[in-house]
């Protein structure tokens, strides 16, 4: 696929985003950007969530994942399935029971000011590396394909990537979100089965033939029973999904925000578990069309080398085979469309959360005159722009083979204690001293880290996986008690 091919599909497809942003952003105030008017149909954000979810993290790393892995990923989807049944039936109600515009608001409720502020802070500098992390991944391949063969910077990749989008959010916010979120995640999903069919095709493989051909490979292993020590373990990977959806979900403005739109608690649990269902199978999918990639390059040697001389990333294995392969403008357009499709769905929610959060949590936007919120709003969103752009520079220099580890590493760290603070709140009656958890969450973060890097970094010995999350929170709760007292 050409340079120049790339340049159209991706001004064909943000001129459609634009177009959609000017039809759902037409009030342009704050209640459309914040909450989307609270009247929006669950089918549809549960369809659209599917794509700011999974991201740009999943369509390349997920599948990447396998080389090393087999299909472990799995048993972290099975645990989200947990997760989103507690966001439905403990942290939903509790929201819309307060009809919060930001979730953290409920800190304020049951804590106070400091407590408030100081979960809305994990959130922003949770969010802000998540999102970022995400983009880094978009810009990067985009970076080999694209602006790289004109000679440009990487930072240009980035620039022009939260450029666009901030075009299509900056007016309609949530609102648009909602409805680009659901085309988004079509593309997705037909790029996903598309690709799929396509490289079987070029295999002249069935996809059971494909799966017992990647078995012999150790491509399509599901459940790690052998070493309870590894950080794949079954139990703690499901446990470890749980604890993942929980804290990067349910305590999540990002994601909540979403939910919150509903018309009612009701459609909004209906949502929560119908899209816990459906992501699962997705997730299969994108493992299965990792054990294709793996498969297709061990067939054909002369790809491997090509993926090789790129740097051999596992992220980047599903670009090189789609774009350099030799399977067609076919296959080259499907990566494409589903690359940006994934990507952008969860970075510009990301945004307009970001913004949310700022707004209400910190500037305390409805207390200024409509017109001033309305000036604040928009400079603060530009204000997450710039702030994006700048942690997605770090990344690229620190530069990460698989960032999906990366990612959820980062948030053991940052969003165990933010779900401590809610679960405490929401598990216990006790009062505390409103600022006591600051210096409570701020011990945990640093504990935790010496816990993972110093006490349990030796290969040989015990490995946290991702139920680390669930351990942080479960110690800051404990601490939490403790300096606490009775109602």
């Amino acid at each position: 696929m050409t340079p120049q091919t790339i340049i159209f599909i991706m001004l064909a497809y943000f001129a459609m985003l634009i177009l959609i942003s000017f039809w759902t952003g037409k009030k342009n105030d704050n209640d459309t950007f914040f909450t989307g008017n609270r009247n929006n149909h669950w089918m549809l954000i549960a369809f659209g969530m599917i794509g700011s979810s999974l991201s740009g993290v999943t369509f390349l790393s997920i599948p990447g994942t396998v080389g090393k892995e087999g299909m472990f990923y799995m048993q972290v989807a099975l645990g989200y399935v947990l997760g989103y049944l507690i966001i439905a039936f403990v942290l939903l109600p509790i929201y819309y029971k307060y009809q919060l515009t930001s979730i953290y608001e409920y800190l304020k409720i049951r804590f106070g000011m400091t407590t408030y502020r100081t979960g809305a802070f994990y959130f922003l500098v949770s969010r802000l590396i998540g999102s970022s992390l995400r983009l880094y991944l978009v810009a990067h391949i985009l970076q080999i394909f694209l602006f790289g063969v004109y000679g440009y910077p990487f930072w240009v990749s980035v620039l022009v990537s939260i450029t666009l989008i901030w075009l299509y959010t900056f007016k309609g916010g949530i609102k648009t979100i909602i409805w680009t979120d659901t085309l988004q995640t079509l593309f997705m999903l037909v790029s996903l089965g598309l690709a799929i069919y396509l490289i079987l095709n070029a295999m002249d493989l069935s996809m059971l033939e494909m799966l017992q051909k990647g078995q012999a490979k150790g491509y399509s292993r599901w459940f790690q029973t052998a070493d309870i020590l590894a950080s794949n373990y079954w139990l703690k990977s499901i446990l470890g999904g749980m604890f993942i959806t929980l804290a990067m979900t349910g305590v999540d403005q990002d994601m909540m925000q979403k939910n919150l739109s509903c018309k009612n608690i009701k459609d909004a649990q209906k949502n929560m578990v119908s899209f816990s269902l459906v992501l699962v199978i997705v997730n299969v999918f994108f493992l299965i069309l990792g054990v294709a990639l793996f498969t297709y390059i061990d067939t054909f040697p002369e790809i491997k080398a090509i993926w090789e001389s790129k740097g051999g990333k596992s992220d980047a294995l599903f670009a090189t085979i789609a774009m350099q392969s030799g399977l067609g403008l076919t296959l080259g357009i499907i990566f494409l469309l589903g690359l940006i499709a994934a990507a952008y769905s969860s970075a510009d929610s990301a945004l307009a959360a970001l913004t949310t959060s700022f707004c209400v949590d910190f500037l305390n936007i409805e207390k200024y005159q409509i017109s001033k919120q309305i000036w604040l709003r928009k400079v603060t969103h530009i204000g997450m722009s710039i702030l994006t752009f700048v942690a997605v520079l770090i990344f690229n220099e620190i530069d990460s083979d698989t960032v999906v580890g990366s990612l959820f590493k980062i948030a053991g760290y940052t969003y165990g204690p933010l779900l401590g603070l809610f679960f405490f709140g929401i598990m216990s009656k006790r009062t505390i001293n409103d600022v006591i958890p600051v210096w409570i969450t701020l011990f945990m973060m640093v504990f935790i880290y010496f816990l993972d890097t110093q006490v349990f970094g030796n290969p040989k010995g015990y490995r946290f996986g991702f139920e680390l999350l669930g351990i942080n929170a479960i110690f800051t709760m404990i601490l939490l008690r403790l300096f606490s007292k009775s109602k």
